[in-house]
């Protein structure tokens, strides 16, 4: 329930449209309670007496209450919905924001499917919530009370029929709440693991048809659905029991009604009108207990949900600022590792990804990473800007821990193109300027030439207004590649991390690419993940990764010398030719 409380705070720009709401509905509820005395009316002093002036003008009357009700329900309704559309449209906003706020480690535990179920079913269920609570659960109590109380009035000794029904009804609404809010937090579990399978299928569309695997991904599909629809139902057949018990006490509360009711007119201390008064506010009291109750079995479902946006909104990022933490002024780029040991869990039960890293990159430098998969190049230099905290030791840039720096500041002296190349929709002129969307179009030409990305921008239709599809699936592997190293050098970085961002290029493209960064970056340090060696011939130094830990480093002449590793894969690559190149 704290997490419902906290959420509603969103409502507070929103008070006078909240407040409005149940007014209005107020109002509705009391024009509706008026219509069975009316009835009483029409029937015990026009009917049976033959008045047919009381008959009119209290049908008149009831018109006119009907109408008063009729505008209170519709602007309930309509302040309702903006309250309650603007209180969603603030929480999924701040979701979002915090979302973006969050660390590498903490998006690793909060994964995509589940996110994307908190920020679209679970910001639904609580909205349509605070729409029940500002209509509904304003309307059904009220007039709850209100029938029970003109219900009292019209005939307190029938009225000792509700005092037994209550303890039947209320027993049945408690026994659902216990069991039906526990199902529901299981059936959003549910849906997340439903949302996952269904954005890794759209992500990996092509690899489930290259591989032809539809009939698979069908079957993965076919589980988590049957699993979310068994979980459904199993909460929906919990809840089921409200409304046939609920019409039970109904019936059985009428019936009483009737038969207590009948006797006491035939020997004459009630009217009919009276009973029929007495039978409806009876109906509305116990109509009126059953909907507090089926919504009750709402806000069980609405608080699993706001339980899971908290979790998101409670969620601190791992990697934060310190404080006073430090703005670097124009940076150099000399980056240094110092005894540097990192893991992605922290709690110790796991190995170190990587351990005791020791060397410096000079301004001006291009360090080359080689290694085999999962020797921790990805690892290292994610730790430069500062994406994860290292365990032990320290990364410095200039000499300034990057602990010590402030993170948007530090991120905007680093350049870095992904070995994973993520475009956005828009336009490949947009997804050159994502760093600096004040960038100039004679910048943004400059490093797509760079790039060897603006001889084919150049040849589409439209150029560089060409739009790019869904994550650029009208561009190829290394188009892709090449448009996100210009979009890493559009920021004039003072270090430059290409993690295997050549991947997708011919070696010429690639050859060419290096030419150009040579010039471009010329002063400025820069960190190459290169699954080729023959990207890396020329760097002012290479790190030979292995199990995590450097087990040489050097230039490419002294390794092969000195490094059988280095060696290895230089002559699995290029073939036995290492004596030849020593003796250069």
């Amino acid at each position: 329930m704290r997490s419902t409380i906290k959420l509603l705070a969103f409502l507070k720009p929103y008070w006078l449209w909240a407040l409005l709401a149940p007014l209005l509905m107020i109002l509705e509820v009391a024009m509706d309670l008026m219509q069975p005395r009316m009835i009483q009316r029409i029937i015990d002093q026009g009917i049976a007496q033959l008045d047919m002036t009381v008959v009119l003008h209290t049908g008149l009357l009831m018109i006119a209450f009907a109408l008063i009700g009729g505008v209170g329900g519709v602007g309930c309704t309509i302040f309702t919905e903006l309250a309650s559309q603007a209180f969603g449209a603030d929480v999924r906003s701040v979701l979002f924001r915090k979302v973006q706020s969050l660390s590498f480690g903490n998006l690793d535990k909060l994964e995509t499917g589940q996110l994307i179920t908190r920020l679209t079913n679970d910001v639904t269920q609580v909205r349509e919530m605070v729409s029940m609570m500002l209509r509904m659960m304003i309307r059904s109590p009220m007039l709850l009370i209100g029938s029970l109380i003109m219900a009292i009035l019209t005939s307190p000794k029938l009225a000792l029929l509700l005092l037994a029904l209550a303890p039947f009804v209320m027993g049945i609404v408690v026994w659902v709440i216990a069991k039906a809010y526990p199902l529901f937090g299981l059936v959003q579990k549910k849906l997340d693991d439903l949302n996952t399978v269904m954005q890794e299928n759209l992500a990996g569309v092509r690899v489930v048809k290259a591989f032809v695997r539809a009939a698979h991904e069908i079957r993965r599909f076919g589980t988590v659905n049957n699993s979310l629809t068994d979980q459904t139902v199993r909460a929906a057949r919990t809840v089921a029991v409200t409304m046939p018990a609920m019409m039970t006490a109904i019936n059985l509360g009428v019936v009483g009604a009737i038969w207590f009711g009948g006797r006491q007119i035939t020997v004459g201390t009630m009217h009919t009108g009276q009973l029929i008064a007495f039978i409806n506010y009876l109906m509305r009291t116990l109509m009126s207990l059953m909907f507090v109750s089926m919504m009750v079995m709402r806000l069980a479902r609405a608080q699993a949900s706001a339980d899971r946006i908290q979790e998101v909104l409670d969620s601190e990022p791992e990697i934060q600022d310190r404080p006073n933490a430090i703005a670097p002024r124009a940076p150099q780029g000399r980056v240094a590792f110092d005894r540097v040991t990192f893991t992605y869990n922290r709690d110790g039960h796991e190995d170190p990804v990587l351990k005791g890293l020791d060397f410096m990159a000079e301004p001006g430098q291009t360090v080359a990473i080689l290694g085999a998969t999962g020797s921790g190049k990805s690892s290292l230099v994610h730790l430069i800007p500062r994406f994860y905290d290292v365990a032990e030791g320290r990364v410095t840039i200039d000499g300034v821990d990057v602990r010590d720096m402030d993170n948007e500041a530090l991120r905007r002296t680093i350049g870095i193109a992904l070995q994973e190349s993520v475009l956005f929709s828009g336009t490949i002129r947009d997804n050159i300027r994502y760093g600096r969307p004040d960038a100039t179009d004679e910048e943004v030409i400059a490093v797509a030439r760079a790039a060897q990305a603006h001889g084919f921008i150049t040849e589409f239709p439209d150029g560089y207004d060409t739009v790019v599809g869904q994550r650029g699936v009208n561009l190829s592997g290394g188009q892709r590649q090449r448009i996100a190293i210009a979009r890493a050098l559009l920021t004039r970085p003072a270090v430059l991390i290409l993690d295997d961002s050549t991947s997708s290029v011919d070696v010429e493209t690639e050859t060419e690419i290096q030419n150009a960064l040579e010039e471009l970056m010329r002063d400025r340090t820069s960190f190459v993940i290169a699954q080729r060696i023959s990207t890396v011939l020329n760097a002012d130094k290479i790190l030979v990764l292995d199990d995590g830990m450097v087990a040489a480093q050097g230039t490419h002449r002294d390794l092969l010398v000195s490094s059988p590793i280095y060696r290895e894969i230089y002559e699995s690559q290029l073939g036995n030719g290492a004596m030849t190149d020593v003796g250069a």
